[in-house]
């Protein structure tokens, strides 16, 4: 049956219709993908004279064939001997024009050079071949395809149903299994029709049992026609190059299209690399793309992953060679640093091809190399924000390293960090903070206590208990792993400087800026020494101290180090790189805090435009951006644009983090802001109150967000006029501040002053106003007398002096 190929019936016409002399016409293609069946149904609507047909695979073929014809011209020929029969096919031929050979399954084109040459200037000539190249001059060559996708169903449609209605649920997806390859299309729905098979089960049979169903056949379908046997007999023909075999079985563990040809630089002699792929490609066995990567059909990859003992090109043995030398060259394929953007490009590039070589084998399979592999394309997964790809792969390594290596070997040891990592990111800190824990135990156990691991073992899970509000665990071993670094790695190294930064960051953290600012400048100045003013961890650390200069309400020195650095980066790192998309946002942000919303807003637009080109509309740094641009827009008074965005973010971050990711939890508070601000209490209260609940259940009661998300909370009831619910909340909020973060914190600070607002809400003054005085004195001293925060308690304690009737205390502030 034939199907489609309207494209390449008009194209052989157009062809052929150009010249009235020989014509050579060669089309060319995988074996299997049709190209006799499309000779046949062109050559049957032709008006030639005389149209013949040659099986022409090899030399003496050709030679049959032409004596055939003779014999069919003058019957009486058939006493000569067949030589002669050759030779008169040959003179008929070059003396008349209104002929069409068919030349079918040409082996190479030295075989019908001869026969050209003899009937130069007449007839035409139609070519049907595996060979890619070698045609002479005056050959035109088409490549044949496989089938589009509705003509595959259509084709096999019409087989299965040929004698009567049948179910024809799964024909689209056997089509896809089966690369939409004719013969492969044909052979499929033959056997479905004949052993009353339906689609699905048949889908089922080739996964279970996939060598048995490639040579799997209805009765009369041609034996040497099969799928397993094209492949075999294709290769026979390559058997003088035994490369071919090798290579693609190599190939066949990577995705069909866009392989990149480097990846194969280590398997040979780049002599004997370049001259097998191209004998491959000659076969169309593979497709060079002229852009440095091959295709290989997906059906010749599954073969060639197939093992079966008759067959001498599939050999298990060989297969699992193959198998682990692809994950070999996958693995020095990948690049070393996936943090910069001129190497994005080439995870990327790998990425379908880890995916396939992964999901061919069963884990039990696995190499070291495949764990190297994992880890590279699960740290560039985490970078990209696909936490849970990244998740699955550094699950996986670990699980690899641990049966190969065995639990303690470094590599294993760095694969267990790595998914603590992961974990921390996806915010379940639950299992990362255990995770990192047993890291760090191990790599004392089996590297030492001062092994540069084990440091970085110790400042990992410091930033995790960081993560998980324990600031308690996290301050005393930031500190410790400091004095480790300097002890053993001297105050200039790189990791000591990593260390002292992480320090700082965490002091500010905790609200003492007294110690982070001093810290932060030190690190800087260190950097700038040691490392260079353009390296990324001086760009960092002078991002880092503008963020310490705006916590400390210090704008003047905090805009002009994030303009620098923003600068900096832009010109050291390219407009591009994650960094620098972060230094736009802080900018923004730090243009907000500053009260400048017609600076402010255009560039949270402009860094969320370029994080959704850069990192894609899912990234979580994306939703970040989404979520402050809504903050902007709030602040700027422009409720209309902001609730929608607000919303949007949120729906991201259920759908992209999960609804339980401390991302997700932060936007809900967000949006719940958002509603009271706008005055919609009947929605905002029950997403306070949700969003409490889940910061509870989540982070823990004492995590720093929940504690955040019950001052909110109590915000959200006086805003509602329910002082009876909220002044007891804010005074939970802030014994649990006083508690947890200590009584000098920013938010704890924060709090003293909510409360006091809330006594004076509800005509307390007595309560109030030393509450007042306290919240300033104590800003003042934490904070100093300029911040914005103190500025506030000013003028809210002169507000309760008026109110209290106090003028001679309320003017003076």
């Amino acid at each position: 049956m034939f199907v489609g190929r309207t494209a390449e019936l008009d194209a052989l016409n157009s062809a052929f219709a150009s010249s009235s002399e020989v014509v050579l016409h060669a089309v060319h293609g995988l074996g299997g993908v049709g190209k006799s069946a499309l000779a046949q149904r062109w050559a049957a609507d032709r008006e030639e004279l005389v149209r013949w047909w040659i099986n022409a695979d090899s030399p003496a073929e050709i030679d049959a064939g032409l004596a055939a014809l003779a014999r069919a011209l003058q019957p009486g020929l058939s006493q000569v001997p067949t030589e002669t029969q050759t030779e008169r096919a040959l003179a008929w031929l070059a003396t008349r024009g209104e002929w069409l050979l068919v030349l079918d399954n040409v082996e190479d084109p030295a075989h019908i050079r001869p026969l050209m040459d003899r009937i130069a200037g007449r007839g035409r000539v139609i070519v049907t071949t595996r060979r890619a190249t070698g045609w002479y001059q005056h050959a035109v060559t088409v490549r044949l395809g496989t089938l589009k996708r509705a003509d595959s169903v259509a084709l096999f449609t019409r087989i299965l149903t040929h004698n009567g209605p049948r179910t024809t649920d799964g024909v689209d997806e056997v089509c896809a299994v089966l690369g939409d390859l004719a013969l492969a299309v044909e052979q499929a729905g033959s056997f479905c029709a004949e052993s009353g098979t339906d689609p699905h089960t048949y889908l089922q049979l080739l996964a279970d049992r996939p060598e048995d169903v490639y040579a799997a056949r209805a009765e009369g379908f041609d034996p040497a026609r099969t799928m397993d046997r094209i492949w075999r007999v294709t290769l026979d023909r390559l058997a003088e190059t035994p490369l071919a075999g090798t290579l693609l079985r190599i190939l066949a563990w990577y995705a069909p299209d866009n392989i990149p040809r480097d990846l194969l630089t280590p398997v040979a002699d780049p002599l004997d690399l370049a001259a097998t792929l191209g004998r491959l490609t000659a076969y169309s066995m593979i497709t060079d793309n002229h852009d440095g990567t091959l295709s290989v059909h997906r059906l010749v990859q599954d073969l060639a992953r197939t093992p079966h003992n008759d067959d001498p090109h599939r050999q298990a043995e060989d297969i699992e060679c193959a198998r682990d030398h692809a994950t070999e060259l996958l693995a020095v394929g990948y690049p070393d640093d996936s943090t910069h953007p001129d190497t994005w490009a080439q995870y990327q590039d790998l990425a379908p091809h880890t995916d396939a070589l992964i999901s061919r084998h069963t884990s039990c399979q696995d190499t070291f190399p495949t764990a190297l592999i994992l880890d590279r394309a699960g740290s560039f997964q985490l970078l990209q924000g696909s936490i849970a790809l990244a998740l699955s792969a550094f699950q996986r390594a670990l699980a690899t390293c641990e049966r190969v290596l065995g639990p303690e070997h470094p590599a294993t040891l760095a694969s267990r960090n790595n998914l603590a990592g992961a974990y921390e990111s996806a915010g379940d800190l639950g299992r990362a903070v255990p995770l990192y824990e047993s890291a760090l135990a191990d790599r004392v156990r089996v590297l030492g206590p001062d092994h540069p691991d084990t440091l970085t073992a110790c400042n990992n899970l410091a930033g995790a208990y960081q993560s998980a509000g324990e600031e308690g665990r996290a301050l005393p071993l930031y500190e410790r792993t400091l004095a480790d670094c300097v002890r053993v790695l001297g105050p200039d190294h790189p990791d000591t400087l990593i260390s002292r930064n992480n320090l700082a960051y965490a002091y500010e953290s905790a609200g003492d800026l007294g110690r982070a600012l001093p810290l932060y400048e030190r690190t800087l100045a260190d950097r700038v020494r040691v490392l260079g003013p353009d390296h990324p961890y001086t760009l960092t650390s002078r991002n880092n101290l503008a963020g310490a200069y705006e916590s400390a309400g210090d704008s003047g020195r905090a805009l002009p180090l994030y303009e620098r650095t923003l600068a900096d980066r832009v010109r050291v790192l390219g407009p591009d790189h994650p960094d620098t998309l972060t230094s736009r946002n802080n900018l923004a942000c730090a243009y907000q805090s500053a009260g400048d919303s017609g600076r402010a807003v255009p560039l949270f637009e402009s860094a969320l435009a370029d994080r959704v080109r850069v990192l894609g509309p899912d990234h979580p740094d994306t939703l970040a951006s989404r979520n402050n641009l809504a903050g902007a827009y709030q602040s700027a008074g422009e409720e209309g644009r902001a609730l929608p965005l607000y919303e949007s973010a949120l729906a991201d971050c259920v759908r992209v983090l999960g609804p339980d990711h401390p991302d997700t939890l932060a936007s809900r508070n967000n949006l719940a802001g958002a509603y009271q601000s706008a005055g919609e209490e009947g929605r905002a209260l029950p997403l306070y109150e949700s969003a409490l609940a889940d910061c509870v259940r989540v982070l823990g009661p004492d995590h720093p967000d929940t504690l955040a998300s019950r001052n909110n909370l109590a915000g959200a009831y006086q805003s509602a006029g329910d002082l009876g619910r909220a002044v007891p909340l804010f005074e939970s909020a802030l014994a649990d501040r006083v508690r947890v973060l200590g009584p000098d914190h920013p938010a704890t600070l924060a709090s003293r002053n909510n409360l006091a607002c809330a006594y004076q809400a509800a005509g307390d003054l007595g309560r109030a106003v030393p509450l007042y005085e306290s919240a300033l004195a104590d800003r003042v001293r934490v904070l100093g007398p300029d911040h914005p925060a103190t500025l506030a308690s000013r003028n809210n304690l002169a507000c309760a002096y008026q109110a209290a009737g106090d003028l001679g205390r309320a003017v003076p502030l």
